[in-house]
């Protein structure tokens, strides 16, 4: 018998200083049976990092090989940004470079394997693609306050992240690295 999807339901509330996004919504996260908890706390990060018209996380979540785990896409149905999460090979990101008109990975993971793993690799327009990271006991508190229901408040300011989960204060640098 397969595993169901866990639901995990987030409601919302992000302030986003630099880019002028200030909104409040509910969604709802449907955790894959080999997703962690790791993994689908980056998802969501990255999804309101990446706020904006056209955002969804793609139909076939974490299994799907034909899309990020993250997109935008335009009014005429166009893929504009290709977000991927974690640590995806080299292949994915070229064929997502020349997908989408930006590429984007938000990694909990460390960076600089995430970085190495993809050097010397083909990649469609390496250089403009942005590896963005967390600091390494963000992630692991925003996981341990995670419940089925979750009321968030996200600040980003000066790529300083303030974020409230269930009640728990937490923060971090927002670390971006090029890949070349």
């Amino acid at each position: 018998m397969a595993l169901s999807a866990t639901l995990h339901t987030f409601t919302v509330q992000l302030s986003d200083v630099g880019r002028g996004v200030y909104e409040e919504w509910e969604l709802r996260v449907a955790r894959h049976p080999s997703e962690t908890a790791e993994f689908m706390v980056t998802r969501l990060l990255a999804y309101c990092l990446e706020y904006t018209d056209g955002i969804t996380f793609s139909d076939g979540g974490v299994s799907s090989t034909d899309e990020p785990a993250v997109l935008v896409r335009d009014l005429t149905g166009r893929l504009t940004t290709w977000i991927e999460v974690g640590a995806p090979d080299a292949d994915r990101v070229h064929r997502g470079s020349k997908s989408a008109e930006r590429l984007a990975i938000y990694t909990h993971r460390d960076p600089d394997k995430v970085r190495n793993q993809l050097s010397g690799k083909k990649i469609h327009r390496a250089g403009d693609i942005i590896l963005h990271s967390f600091d390494r006991d963000f992630i692991d508190a925003a996981v341990a306050v995670l419940e089925r229901r979750n009321t968030v408040s996200l600040s980003v300011t000066e790529r300083q992240l303030y974020l409230n989960i269930n009640g728990a204060d937490l923060n971090t640098t927002i670390h971006d690295h090029h890949l070349e």
